[in-house]
């Protein structure tokens, strides 16, 4: 047995070591970020000498015409409520249809993307790839796409959302299914059943609830989704909000902001509590 001063003696060392890894680790950290932030042209001095902009926009915004606090007159602040609801209400319903079509493909592809479900090896990294590519292309850029194909509307929002949706919860569907347990797999494939029998009694049952908490997660994001893929004339209250930007019209940005930011967080709300009970009701079974 080493005596108790070795012993501390080598605690010491090993605590001097960690600490120079450390220090070293931000020092190449630190070293990355300015060579990162020089490559990008980031200028700290144009930060400091336009930071005052920001917040006079802010200022701006948080000021009706007249120069009062939007406060003070919510019925002038929110002149255009009946018509921005229903902008908002299409951008809620461009986010749910989206969500709908993207969670059903990715429930089809999730089995085929799954190594113990998959009927060969070439067939997974195939569904890989193709939920890669649709989850890897930026919304936005699907949005422009399908612009040009079917003019402006919700429906290239729509598109747009469903195949980056696919992409997505297809990832997590799969990732799903590879950590059930195969026990009631291999019991339906002993009493004869085929592959679609196995994935309804044996599969299904046991990721519903993983399934529906995604899905509605990823309702979320898409909700915020929906609304920015208007900037690029896919539908919604999107659309809206870019044009009184460019006119700057500075009270109704803040008042669109706030509908905005007030759908979200009412909808972030209402699904996580559908999450949690969810994955509660799992647990408990």
């Amino acid at each position: 047995m080493n005596p108790p001063s070795s012993t501390g003696a080598a605690y010491a060392q090993a605590v001097a070591a960690k600490r120079r890894q450390v220090w070293l680790g931000l020092l190449v950290l630190g070293i990355c970020v300015l060579l990162s932030g020089k490559a990008a042209e980031i200028s700290f001095a144009k930060l400091t000498d336009n930071i005052g902009n920001f917040g006079n926009y802010i200022y701006r915004i948080s000021h009706l015409e007249s120069g009062q606090w939007v406060l003070s007159d919510p019925l002038e602040w929110f002149w255009g409520w009946k018509r921005w609801l229903g902008l908002m209400a299409e951008t809620l319903l461009m986010a749910y249809v989206g969500t709908v079509l993207g969670a059903a493909a990715a429930l089809v592809f999730c089995f085929f993307a799954s190594k113990n479900m998959a009927q060969g090896n070439w067939m997974v990294f195939a569904t890989r790839r193709f939920l890669e590519f649709a989850r890897t292309v930026p919304e936005m850029v699907f949005a422009l796409i399908f612009v040009a194909a079917f003019s402006l509307g919700p429906m290239p929002g729509i598109l747009a959302l469903a195949i980056h949706t696919t992409g997505a919860l297809g990832k997590l569907f799969a990732e799903v299914v590879e950590n059930i347990d195969m026990k009631p797999v291999d019991g339906v494939l002993a009493t004869g059943g085929n592959w679609l029998q196995k994935v309804r009694f044996a599969v299904l049952p046991q990721v519903a609830s993983n399934f529906a908490s995604y899905a509605l997660l990823r309702f979320e994001i898409n909700v915020r989704g929906a609304a920015v893929l208007g900037f690029v004339g896919a539908g919604g209250i999107g659309q809206t909000l870019l044009e009184v930007i460019r006119k700057f019209y500075y009270a109704d940005v803040s008042a669109l902001l706030v509908l905005i930011i007030g759908s979200v967080m009412v909808i972030d709300a209402l699904t996580e509590r559908v999450r949690h009970r969810l994955l509660g009701q799992e647990g408990q079974s």
